[in-house]
């Protein structure tokens, strides 16, 4: 897609951007997790009605990450909640730490921390109070994170009989957006076998509406399969499911990480800012179905000379 087509998508979202506040770092207490859950907030400075997307980041990022994202979103409208996980970098707690097999656990229980607390976080940025609308929530996440939000959509884990484990999910959650969330455990390296056993998931009940985002190049050393295995969670889950394939994307999406990061081997800013719009396309329609913004998007892609991705939906 060339610069001027992605001018003109822009364009066609008609969404208006405004100043954002920051606040950080809110604390959750969170007993028994061993470290007090830090919360970072952003919002629009003025709004009201305000929908909140709760964003898991990968695996040792932080609250501090993914700012091509999160701050697109609280220009455009959202509520953006950013906890940091215990994988976090910033905390750098050491493999060998007990809690380390329950991580991916942990981390869906941070996401439900942050909506048991919203009122908390509400309260602790200056000028937020009464604009926020609880009624309208969504979780977004990348890589690991992706499949801590999908849990709270229905995904469910597989042990080690094949049997799905607890139901997390959450009914004041209305949408989600998963960004290169891994597939199924049926294809999984040895080392993958060995060390990650939560990735064995079932998307038989992941029933939110929910877009999913993958790179036709993402290829994991965590599955023997190829970039398709990221196409599994739409593949695999029930309907009112929508798939973003990005064309010559890896893992980083072209650097939705952060700017100029050193993992994103992929840099794209064309690639990063049609993932910006489409994500906030499909989340404005998803918790307000009048809005129609995501039928621009689509037909804006559809009509893309040179279209960076395709989309399918069911």
């Amino acid at each position: 897609m060339s610069d001027s087509n992605t001018t003109d998508f822009t364009a066609a979202t008609n969404i208006p951007s405004t100043t954002v506040v920051s606040a950080k770092p809110i604390v959750l207490p969170a007993p028994g997790r061993g470290e007090d859950l830090q919360v970072r907030v952003s919002a629009p400075a003025t709004g009201g009605d305000l929908p909140v997307i709760v964003f898991s980041h990968g695996f040792g990022w932080s609250m501090n990450g993914y700012a091509p994202l999160a701050d697109h979103w609280a220009a455009n409208g959202f509520v953006v909640v950013q906890p940091t996980h215990l994988d976090s970098r910033t905390l750098a707690i050491p493999h060998e730490d007990p809690r380390t097999p329950r991580i991916w656990r942990i981390r869906i229980e941070d996401l439900t921390r942050v909506l048991d607390g919203l009122d908390v976080l509400e309260a602790s940025v200056p000028g937020l109070a009464g604009r926020v609308d609880r009624d309208r929530i969504a979780v977004a996440g990348h890589s690991w994170g992706a499949q801590s939000a999908s849990a709270l959509l229905g995904a469910r884990v597989l042990d080690a009989d094949g049997v799905p484990g607890e139901d997390m999910s959450d009914p004041r959650v209305k949408a989600g957006v998963l960004l290169a969330l891994t597939g199924l455990g049926d294809d999984l390296t040895p080392f993958a076998v060995e060390h990650l056993p939560f990735l064995r998931p079932s998307f038989d009940a992941m029933t939110t509406p929910a877009l999913i985002v993958a790179g036709d190049h993402d290829q994991s050393h965590l599955s023997t399969r190829g970039p398709d295995w990221f196409t599994d969670p739409y593949t695999h889950s029930p309907g009112d499911k929508s798939l973003l394939t990005l064309f010559g994307a890896e893992h980083s999406l072209g650097g939705i990480p952060g700017y100029e990061v050193a993992e994103t081997t992929d840099e794209s800013p064309a690639r990063v800012a049609l993932i910006q719009q489409f994500t906030t396309a499909f989340l404005r329609s998803a918790l307000r179905p009048e809005d129609t913004g995501w039928k621009t998007a689509v037909a804006a892609l559809e009509d893309a000379a040179d279209p960076l991705g395709m989309l399918r939906s069911k």
